[in-house]
């Protein structure tokens, strides 16, 4: 791997983990009903046509830590095809934190935009 393909790694690297939480809460939202983790994983890698999609493994800490701060809720169901799941839902906390964090992403997204379009 040659150093251009090692710059664009980490920063593909530091700009996905500063999105996971934004996105989780998003693709919790937008569900009917509680989904468990690879569940999610493959609506990430579904949406975002492999940008979103990392690491399965990745997605665990951040959702244990939307739990811990109350913006999720989990409870572990048994499962027919293998161990119990645990499944994820958004609280009503957690639904203002993600409007919150829209608000910030898309005032940053407006702004990068406007500095990679020399609108300076």
């Amino acid at each position: 791997m040659d150093d251009g393909d090692s710059q664009l790694k980490k920063f593909q690297k530091e700009l996905s983990s500063g999105t996971v939480a934004l996105v989780l809460l998003a693709v919790l939202a937008q569900s009917r009903q509680p989904m468990y983790g690879y569940q999610i994983a493959k609506r990430l890698e579904a949406a975002g046509e492999g940008v979103l999609a990392g690491k399965q493994s990745a997605l665990y800490p951040v959702l244990r830590n939307l739990e811990a701060a109350g913006l999720l809720e989990s409870d572990v169901q048994p499962s027919v095809s293998g161990p119990p799941r645990r499944y994820y839902r958004i609280t009503k906390p957690g639904r203002e934190a993600l409007r919150a964090w829209m608000a910030a992403w898309n005032a940053t997204r407006d702004s990068v935009d406007k500095v990679l379009q020399g609108e300076l």
